[in-house]
């Protein structure tokens, strides 16, 4: 069992495909994308939970990871895998 991932994104973001990539090597295919750029509620949203204004912000499960640096740095720090496992 995989947990959830969510990730606010735009059409056009260098560090959201990365993101992608480094999920896809983890085998999380399925990633519940929202488009702050199609909808600025959500932009609002998504600043209000996370504090910050740039995409990606990803989430695991309930947990806020940040964005790609933070994804990158957790799975340096070996913390990433777990974190997916639920």
């Amino acid at each position: 069992m995989t947990a959830n991932v969510t990730m606010y994104t735009t059409a056009i973001c260098p560090y959201c495909i990365r993101a992608e990539r480094l999920l896809a090597s983890k085998g999380i295919d399925n990633i519940d994308k929202i488009r702050v750029d199609l909808d600025p509620t959500q932009r609002q949203l998504m600043m209000q939970k996370t504090g910050r204004r740039t995409v990606p912000q990803i989430y695991v499960g309930d947990t806020h990871v940040g964005g790609f640096d933070d994804l990158y740095a957790l799975d340096q720090a070996g913390r990433l895998d777990p974190l997916l496992q639920g």
